[in-house]
């Protein structure tokens, strides 16, 4: 309690400065708990997902309850030939089929839209709309019977060692570069530069990425690594951290803030793989463990 007093004093005054590690900790707790209850119940939860169809090298998708269908969702709240969704450029066309079909993007019923990627929903289903440069359509099913395998979450405890204010070493002339993906997809993206901070005695270097995909930003940078409690402690592919740009430059890169890919509750998504530059020969004994939801 006199942590978080002493924080809202600072806040309120306009004081700026690191938090304490009790406040970061308490931050990051409420974050998890968070985290915890979207992935038990939200029709949005990697455990909500139930089907995947990607496109290949086709350019539309029909989608309904009939068989016919090339994504057949067998629901009586779907038309037997409900929609379909073509690929234009860095978007989606959605049209409706069957007279009587409709679909929702935002809160708003229609018939037919181009929309960016992201979730239309359709019946009691919600559907994403995944570009990456090779896209797809994932279904969600807010009474997934995947919701009675939710057993919480695991991390390691918080570890203020692992937080780092540092600078980003930019690539003097970034260069493109290929990201493989659980799918076997090649996914590119741009190298922008470098962190290198120290873990006990070693130095430490991660590649920073900007994916190039529809819907990422020019500051949106991605770091995959792996470490040596990949396999053990920690999922076995890696795990994600993103990076908090300062008014001053430098960047917080906080590994209590790692989390693992969605492919680690889901077979449904196409995640990138930590390139071997990312491998690192410390354990990072922060940020979120193996819960081990694809143990069967």
């Amino acid at each position: 309690m006199a942590v978080e007093l002493a924080f809202l004093l600072m806040t309120t005054l306009g004081l700026s400065g690191p938090l304490p590690d009790d406040s970061l900790a308490l931050k990051l707790n409420q974050e998890r708990r968070e985290t915890e209850e979207w992935l038990k119940s939200s029709p949005t939860s990697y455990l909500a997902t139930i089907a995947r169809e990607d496109f290949g090298g086709r350019t539309s998708l029909s989608v309904g309850r009939g068989e016919d269908n090339d994504l057949q969702i067998e629901d009586t709240s779907l038309a037997v030939h409900h929609l379909r969704v073509t690929v234009v450029g860095d978007s989606f066309r959605v049209e409706t089929l069957d007279a009587g079909a409709s679909f929702k993007w935002g809160k708003e019923s229609m018939t037919a839209a181009t929309v960016p990627p992201g979730r239309i929903s359709a019946g009691r289903f919600l559907m994403r709309l995944s570009h990456q440069r090779f896209p797809a359509i994932i279904v969600y099913d807010p009474a997934s019977p995947r919701f009675s395998e939710y057993k919480g979450l695991k991390y390691f405890p918080f570890r203020p060692e692992f937080r780092f204010v540092i600078p980003l070493e930019r690539a003097e002339h970034p260069d493109t570069v290929v990201i493989l993906s659980t799918r076997g997809n090649r996914r590119s993206g741009l190298r922008v530069g470098w962190f290198v901070f120290r873990v006990g005695d070693e130095e430490c270097r991660l590649e920073a990425t900007r994916l190039l995909e529809p819907g990422v930003g020019e500051n949106d940078y991605s770091i995959f690594f792996r470490d040596m409690t990949c396999g053990k402690e920690s999922y076995p592919m890696g795990r994600y951290v993103e990076v908090e740009e300062r008014p001053d430059g430098l960047f917080v890169l906080d590994f209590n803030n790692a989390y693992n890919p969605a492919c680690a509750f889901s077979d449904h998504y196409n995640c990138p793989l930590p390139p071997e530059a990312n491998h690192l020969k410390v354990p990072i004994t922060a940020g979120e463990m193996d819960a081990h939801y694809l143990d069967h």
